[in-house]
Parts: structure tokens; C-alpha cells; sequence
């Protein structure tokens, strides 16, 4: 598949199979995105994956982060539930994993390009899924911002993980692609 096509034909995959996922092909996606283009050569990604009982480590980090928003006094069936759910949330894919931006702290280094590097990784990553005929997702959302989630992965105050690959065998037909022509967004700066 050439980048054009595969540019034009990736789509967010949010449901697949449980059917495991070779670490040979994780890898692949993985050194996919440590080609993404970076200020300096900081290089300031970092992976967490997690298969099989690894996912209950995002689960419990999600449940953690439910109960905190749900507050002091919250009803316990209420927090029951946004536990369960959060740690099914974990098991939607047969390989989750989160990246997150280290940004290197330097004078010379602007921490806003480290996370366009980051960004710029998620794309290769989820390209290279999209190559490998697979499907993925990219979740984000509040919880994957929060604190308690840096605490869960060990990241430091300064990181953040920018959200979660979900990646497994397509278990859903996308639907068609549609964008807004370039045009309609470009302003031609000529001499």
C-alpha cells in the first residue's frame, strides 16, 4: 500500500476481535513510530503495552480515576459500576498501548514540539497498523490527562501520556472516509 492510499484509507477500527496479536507485529508498529520527525533527535516518546492480564494495569487506572471524579459520598453501586466499566474498558482490544510524551527538558528544546513529535508517532503507528491490515483506535479523553494516570505508569509530573492504541483484527467494516477539500483551508502566500 502505497502512503497516499494508505493515508486516504485509515480508519479508527473500535471494535475487534480478542484473537492475539504477534509481538513481532507490535514491534513493527512500534519502531514505525519511533521514525516520526523530531526536534533535536529527543526522541521523547514512550510506549506501554499491554496484552492478556498487562491491560488490567490501564483498567485499574481508569477505575482509580472514576472514583476520584465521582467524589467523596458517591453511591457504592454507582462506583461499582464505573469501575466495571472502566476496567472493560481495558479489555476492548487484544493489545492496548498508551504513549506518552517525556519532554526533555533543555533550553534549546520547545516541550510544544515534543509533542508534536509524539503526535506525529501516533500517526506512524496507526498508519503502520492500517498497512498491516489491522485496525486500531486512539483513545483519549479526561482520564488519560489526569494525574492518577501518570502515577499508574510511572510517568512524571511533567509527562503525559496522549492517549491509548487500541490494536486488534478488525472486527467491523469502516465507514467511508470524507473530508473538506485542502482548499477550503489553504491561503496561497505568493510574491
Amino acid at each position: 500500500m502505497n502512503v497516499i492510499e494508505a493515508i486516504r484509507t485509515r480508519r479508527s477500527i473500535g471494535k475487534v476481535t480478542q484473537e492475539p496479536i504477534a509481538k513481532e507485529t507490535i514491534e513493527q508498529i512500534l519502531e514505525a513510530g519511533t521514525w516520526a520527525p523530531n526536534h533535536r533527535l529527543t526522541e521523547p516518546w514512550q510506549f506501554f503495552v499491554m496484552s492478556g492480564e498487562g491491560r488490567a494495569k490501564l483498567g485499574r487506572a481508569l477505575a482509580n480515576i472514576a472514583v476520584h471524579q465521582a467524589g467523596e459520598g458517591a453511591d457504592a453501586a454507582v462506583i461499582e459500576t464505573k469501575t466495571a466499566d472502566a476496567h472493560a474498558k481495558s479489555r476492548r482490544a487484544p493489545v492496548v498501548t498508551g504513549i506518552a510524551v517525556a519532554p526533555v527538558e533543555r533550553r534549546d528544546v520547545i516541550e510544544l514540539e515534543e509533542y508534536g513529535a509524539v503526535f506525529a508517532a501516533i500517526q506512524n503507528m496507526a498508519l503502520t497498523v492500517h498497512a498491516l491490515g489491522l485496525g486500531a483506535v486512539w483513545r483519549t479523553g479526561e482520564p488519560c490527562f489526569h494525574p492518577l494516570m501518570n502515577e499508574a505508569f510511572g510517568l512524571r509530573p511533567q509527562d503525559k501520556m496522549l492517549g491509548f492504541l487500541y490494536i486488534g483484527v478488525p472486527d467491523m467494516t469502516p465507514a467511508q472516509g470524507k473530508r473538506s477539500p485542502a482548499a477550503g483551508k489553504t491561503t496561497w502566500i505568493e510574491a
